[in-house]
């Protein structure tokens, strides 16, 4: 019994053994004789999102055989070949995969060894590529309303806008990176600059009254590999650098035929005392009446404005107030005195004959009392001398006329 029990285990053993040998061939058989060999998987798996592309990036695997890496999308329809022999852990690879819909797409990722064997798939998903539907629902950086910029003495323009939140940035739609600002220096050139995160911005060269317009660019998640534009350009509010003639260096002109005060503490020089709204006798300029209307004053504003833009004026309290005169300029009274009465059809004619500019005609329909300013039509000529010619009162009065204030504005940003 002992006997047969032992030939019984040596024959299970025998044939445990020629069953495996013969298992282990099959497998051999089924893979061709080839050892299955699966290269290093890459490391780490990330992307950053662009326009109509998309850079993935991962850590490359240690191993030493591998020579490529092989990317798959759209259900593998479409691949990507990328070499590299860089086999550090401690680098990035970089991987650009372009013409892509703006959509959500998973990639896959395998390492290739030069036998063409292939490691386990590596998978990225929810990879977001951006394009011109995000696009279009950009929009440009706000300006402030209420106060979209300030101008300088010195004719410096600050642009003002208002603060990026960058609390919140992390849960926005967007990310402003910067604005683009057009505009026209005073050469006549055309000028670009950045505004980035700060909320204005100074511009030492601006042209007073030219376009300028501005755009901002985004992008969608930090680390994006693109920055949008926003479609379209928006118009800053027209920007004007008035300000007023500096009323310290104004004197008294007195040219052949101009008014007279009405006492000698009713002279022009009332006019730029700085006094403010509607005053009363003697804090006015009151004529003495000894001509009919029309009538004028001259006076020296102390040096040349290229280019003046505005008066205004303001009226006495009570009467006699002019509601139709003419603004005359010019830079020299040498040689310009005119011979006429300023009542006298002919004196215009003789004033443009002598150098004399008409800078306005200013007409009022009020009573003439309140602070009015009013753009001249001539805002290009040079002037120092400026020559009021009362036409008419609101009231009537033929000969006196009387003034509280004038002020002249020019452009710091010619």
């Amino acid at each position: 019994m002992k006997l047969i029990l032992k030939i019984s285990i040596i024959l299970i053993l025998a044939a445990g053994v020629i069953s495996c040998v013969k298992r282990d061939t099959e497998f051999k058989k089924f893979l061709n004789g080839k050892e299955l060999v699966y290269p290093g998987v890459a490391n780490n798996p990330h992307s950053a999102p662009g326009n109509l592309r998309v850079e993935l990036l991962w850590n490359p695997s240690p191993d030493p055989s591998i020579i490529k890496y092989v990317i798959f999308w759209n259900n593998h329809a479409d691949s990507l070949v990328y070499a590299s022999t860089d086999h550090n852990p401690a680098d990035t690879l970089k991987v650009i995969v372009p013409n892509l819909n703006e959509y959500s797409y998973s990639f896959t990722v395998f390492s290739y060894d030069a036998l063409g064997n292939k490691s386990i798939p590596l998978d990225i998903n929810n990879v977001k590529v951006y394009g011109p539907s995000y696009q279009s629902g950009l929009v440009n950086r706000a300006y402030k309303v209420a106060n979209p910029y300030t101008v300088s003495p010195n004719g410096n323009v600050t642009l003002n806008f208002y603060k990026i939140d960058t609390a919140s940035e992390s849960f926005s739609f967007a990310h402003n990176t910067s604005t683009t600002i057009r505009y026209t220096n005073r050469s006549g050139q055309a000028v670009q600059k950045l505004l980035y995160r700060d909320s204005s911005i100074t511009l030492t060269d601006f042209k007073g009254g030219s376009t300028l317009d501005f755009r901002s660019t985004f992008v969608p998640v930090k680390g994006a590999i693109d920055t949008f534009n926003v479609n379209s350009y928006t118009v800053f509010p027209q920007i004007f650098g008035y300000a007023a003639c500096d009323k310290s260096i104004f004197a008294k002109v007195k040219l052949p035929n101009d008014m007279n005060p009405y006492e000698s503490d009713t002279d022009i020089d009332r006019l730029w005392d700085g006094s403010v709204g509607p005053q009363g006798f003697p804090n006015i300029f009151h004529s003495d009446g000894a001509h009919p209307l029309p009538q004028t004053l001259t006076f020296d504003m102390g040096k040349i404005y290229n280019g003046l833009t505005q008066i205004e004026e303001t009226g006495r309290n009570c009467c006699h107030n002019p509601d139709d005169f003419e603004v005359w300029g010019i830079t020299d009274i040498t040689n310009a005195a005119t011979t006429l009465q300023p009542n006298d059809p002919g004196w215009p004619a003789e004033a443009i004959s002598k150098g004399w500019i008409l800078l306005k005609e200013v007409k009022r329909t009020d009573d003439g009392q309140a602070t009015l300013k009013f753009n001249l039509d001539n805002t290009t000529a040079p002037v120092r001398y400026v020559r009021i010619r009362v036409i008419h009162n609101a009231d009537g009065e033929p000969n006196y006329t009387n003034m509280s204030q004038i002020t002249m504005y020019y452009n710091v940003l010619n």
